[in-house]
């Protein structure tokens, strides 16, 4: 897709997997595309939908969650596209888990079981649930890998005020005990996720997407435990399975390592794997829409003008 660029645009910025533009410095466009990243890095070829998938479940979720927290979201104009308030952004991902499981597993199992000031019971297998969630935060990296952060280094930094601290504690408990709940209706389980706050004035705002599996990890709930007993992998929801496909290939990031080629098959599996996610994630079908780019910027330039009038 080529850039678009709209009246009174003040910046744009090309994200791993998103578009964003700001318009005024009081709103903001994001387009999600259908480019797919793993390892920090780019991969070369498109996945079909993928934006689609992505920006529809982050704009239920949203819609879904208004009643615990005012989000940036004013409108979703096209199939790929979200249109919202600009917030001044707290440089922290409120990461939380429900259980021990990927980046948490991998600390717990190397013999540490404090994680971002945290401490993880004793006694625990890969996926078990933890007793009650816990939130191990990480810097908002404007470049490179996040980092894992406690909360006596955030306010000694001044990521946030201890007031701030508390709010943005209360809403991710409440928001992770919400998004669990609408999984559970889908026969799945929120394992974990990330939530990104900012302020609107001097109003705290839940931004950017929720609840995705770009942004979290499901698991199936039919044959959990029993594969815990027997000690078998989980069924996962989240792009994990690409992650494998890399891994096996011998590619995780690394300088001099070469991203293995990408089939026309693999490309397909992908973008099914993605549409499977939202239809059970979401429990309605999907209907794959492709709007002209003329379309999508005559959709976006009517609700900016609606916004504006408004």
């Amino acid at each position: 897709m080529n850039q678009f660029n709209f009246p009174n645009q003040t910046s744009f910025y090309a994200g791993k997997v998103r578009d964003v533009y700001t318009i005024e410095e009081k709103y903001l466009v994001m387009v999600a595309s259908d480019r797919i990243s793993a390892f920090d890095v780019i991969l070369p070829r498109l996945i079909p939908f993928k934006g689609q998938v992505l920006n529809q479940i982050a704009a239920y979720m949203l819609s879904k969650t208004t009643d615990i927290c005012e989000n940036w979201l004013i409108d979703a104009p096209a199939p790929n596209v979200s249109f919202g308030h600009k917030c001044e952004p707290f440089k922290i991902e409120m990461v939380i888990r429900g259980n021990l499981v990927g980046h948490a597993w991998r600390t717990y199992n190397s013999g540490n079981n404090i994680l971002c000031g945290q401490t993880m019971p004793d006694g625990l297998k890969e996926n078990d649930f933890f007793p009650t969630p816990l939130i191990t935060p990480s810097t908002k990296a404007s470049a490179g890998h996040d980092e894992d952060i406690s909360e006596e280094e955030i306010l000694k930094q001044g990521l946030a005020t201890a007031s701030e601290w508390e709010t943005l504690k209360e809403i991710t408990f409440k928001l992770f005990e919400r998004g669990r709940a609408l999984a559970n209706k889908q026969g799945l389980i929120l394992a974990d996720t990330k939530y990104e706050f900012g302020k609107l004035g001097d109003r705290i705002v839940l931004m950017d997407e929720i609840h995705t599996p770009d942004s979290s990890r499901y698991f199936y709930q039919e044959g959990f435990e029993e594969r815990q007993i027997r000690g078998e992998r989980q069924l996962q929801l989240s792009k994990e399975f690409v992650r494998e496909w890399l891994i096996q290939n011998d590619f995780m990031g690394k300088e001099g390592q070469v991203v293995p080629e990408m089939t026309e098959d693999w490309i397909n599996t992908i973008s099914a794997r993605y549409i499977e996610l939202y239809e059970k994630i979401i429990g309605e079908d999907f209907v794959p829409t492709t709007l002209s780019e003329q379309e999508t910027e005559k959709r976006i330039l009517a609700t900016i003008k609606k916004t504006k009038d408004s």
